[in-house]
Order: C-alpha cells, then structure tokens, then sequence
C-alpha cells in the first residue's frame, strides 16, 4: 500500500482556464515570474501547445500590472527588512532561490537597504530572536552562525560582540572555527 496522495492526474488547462488559475494564484500569494512559470507549467498541455499558452497567459499577466518582478522584489526587500530584521545578503539570495533575475533583486536590495544602519538591523534581529548575549565560545559561535545566517555581514557582526565585551579569545576561537570544515 503506497504512502501519499493518490496520483490524480488533473486534466490540462487551455489558455483561457490557465489565466483563470494564474489569476487565482496571484490572488493567494504573490508570485515572481519564475514562481508562475512553474506552477503554470504543471497544469499546461504538454508540448509546444502548452509552452505558448503559458507565454501568453504571463505576457497577458505582465500588461496588466498582475505580474511584474520589480515590484516583488521591492515589496519582499520591504517586508523581509521591516518584520523580520533580515540583512541585505540574505535578502538578495532569497529573491535569487524565487527566480528574481540578478539585476532587479539588486536594485530591490540597494534602493531599500542603501541607508539602513545594518549594525542596529543586526541588533534588532538578535532582540526579536530573543537571541541573549553569549556568556560562552559555544554561544558566541551559536550567535555569530544566526546572524550570518540573517545575511549581516563578519564586520557587523565582530562590532557588536566586541560591544557585548565578548572576550578576545571567544573571536580567536570562532576564526578557527570558522577555517575548519563544519559536519552537518
């Protein structure tokens, strides 16, 4: 007996039920174009039938303002900035993994982190992760992996232990840590 849901092949969409389905995709959440592209994918007729359907249905989609990258990017740089206190890299590399060409997720980035402080950024992540000041190596490691992971950047990250009075021989350790190969 095969563990899952059962396959339900669903019944290609033409052109106009596409639109529909994209349509309502858009109204759940919103999508970049590479998003759409897949998930229209899935539901088109096979062959060129399907590739021209979904040409049409994401130029259709982008002349309407239903579809446009930029303002994706924008408003994920916002969001991503405002609520969850996240830094420019990581930001970049998450609208890079969503299909976001290169430049417009770069010009997202810079337009709304170019006059951020990145240091109290990084400190408001560390009070909205509840993340407290490291009391030991371990911890000062635990702390500097969460905030590389948030995409600060080592200088940020260095300045503000060295407020918290990490001591010297915790940031020696954590050079070393980071030059040896971590197992995950």
């Amino acid at each position: 007996m095969p563990f899952g849901r059962p396959a339900n092949k669903k019944t290609p969409l033409d052109e106009p039920a596409l639109y529909d389905y994209a349509v309502k995709a858009l109204g759940r959440a919103m999508r970049t174009e590479a998003e759409l592209r897949r998930l229209l994918g899935a539901r088109a007729q096979p062959g060129a039938r399907g590739e021209s359907a979904i040409k049409s249905v994401i130029a259709r989609l982008k002349e309407q303002h239903y579809l446009d990258d930029a303002s994706y990017a924008e408003a994920y740089a916002r969001l991503r900035q405002e609520n969850d206190k996240l830094g420019a890299r990581r930001v970049r590399q998450k609208l890079a993994e969503k299909g976001v060409p290169l430049r417009i997720a770069q010009a997202a980035v810079d337009a709304r982190y170019g006059q951020t402080n990145e240091e109290a950024l990084a400190r408001e992540h560390l009070t909205r992760k509840h993340i407290p000041k490291p009391e030991s190596r371990e911890a000062t490691a635990r702390v500097v992996r969460r905030l590389v992971a948030a995409g600060f950047s080592t200088g940020v990250i260095y300045k503000i232990l060295r407020q918290w009075d990490v001591p010297d021989e915790a940031l020696a350790a954590l050079d070393q840590l980071e030059a040896e190969p971590r197992e995950d």
